[in-house]
């Protein structure tokens, strides 16, 4: 019977842990996978691009409007094809297509898409004077001291976490109130 609350407090925990966990943009499409990481970047930032789409010996061309030019895919490593790119820095806030397509030895081939998302982060500056500089209060002062407080990934991680304490202190409580065996 002890171990039906130590599975809904790992499970709990499991699911707190993967619902707030952030991921790089993987989607299959035709011939293998396109990663672009980190998926979400302001501009001017780099991306990393890996792909398993082309195969050994082959190369790849990597196209996006977000990027400042095309960029060439070279083996990386063992497996799959690896690239650098830089995003716009006049780049508009949005979802944009990364694709590659893949060349080199047998002719034509193979292709692969994801997706990268450029968002736009505004500088806080400090409103007044302050000798002991803005920090974080910045940003805050700008909004007029409301913030929009945390999503509902947060919530539900927060919740999870929660719930797994409460059972651990339940757990340990009634291991002390039992008595001891002779």
């Amino acid at each position: 019977m002890r171990s039906l609350p130590l599975t809904i407090c790992a499970t709990a925990a499991v699911a707190a842990i993967s619902v707030s966990a952030p991921a790089a943009s993987a989607v299959p499409y035709d011939d293998g996978t396109l990663r672009v990481t980190p998926s979400t970047i302001a501009p001017g930032g780099k991306v990393a691009l890996w792909s398993d789409a082309c195969g050994k010996g082959r190369e790849g061309l990597g196209t996006s409007d977000a990027f400042v030019s095309s960029v060439r895919f070279t083996p990386a490593g063992g497996k799959g094809l690896s690239a650098e790119a830089r995003v716009r820095s006049d780049a508009e806030a949005g979802r944009y297509d990364v694709t590659l397509r893949c060349e080199g030895k047998g002719g034509g081939g193979g292709r692969a898409s994801a997706g990268l998302t450029v968002v736009h982060h505004a500088r806080p500056t400090p409103v007044a004077p302050v000798r002991a500089g803005g920090g974080g209060t910045a940003v805050l002062a700008e909004q007029g001291g409301n913030s929009d407080g945390p999503g509902l990934p947060q919530a539900v991680a927060g919740l999870a976490l929660a719930a797994v304490a409460a059972a651990a202190v339940a757990f340990r409580g009634a291991r002390r109130r039992r008595p001891a065996a002779d």
